[in-house]
């Protein structure tokens, strides 16, 4: 189980590591997005540059703003000590890491505002 906090605008964010080719670790904020159907969103330079594997060009997904197109790279994540290989959807306009929707599929998430507990575990 991750613990997460809460940002000034009380959003859900949670401290992950992104493991690069190289085997070396990277800590980053992901805000946790329940309207993104992916199981992590990134910017294509952190991909790139992270050494992931692209696995899919020019997939079409429907954003708030519309339709646009991103690339999907094999990305390996370090949450709770162990190490996942998901598909991460990249782009250039993306601004935040985003963690979405399925990692519910897998894991419980407990949000407690007044109590100002998150966990994802």
């Amino acid at each position: 189980m991750i613990e997460g906090k809460f940002s000034d605008s009380n959003e859900l964010i949670f401290e992950i590591d992104f493991v690069a080719e190289d085997s070396s670790t990277i800590t980053v904020d992901a805000l946790f997005d329940t309207g993104f159907t992916g199981w992590l969103a990134v910017n294509t330079q952190d991909a790139v540059s992270l050494g992931w594997q692209l696995i899919d060009n020019d997939e079409t997904r429907l954003t708030a703003t519309g339709e646009a197109q991103f690339n999907v790279y094999a990305g390996i994540v370090n949450l709770d000590g162990q190490n996942l290989t998901i598909p991460v959807v990249a782009g250039d306009e993306i601004a935040e890491v985003l963690l979405g929707l399925p990692w519910l599929l897998t894991r419980r998430l407990v949000v407690d505002f007044p109590l100002q507990l998150l966990t994802l575990g």
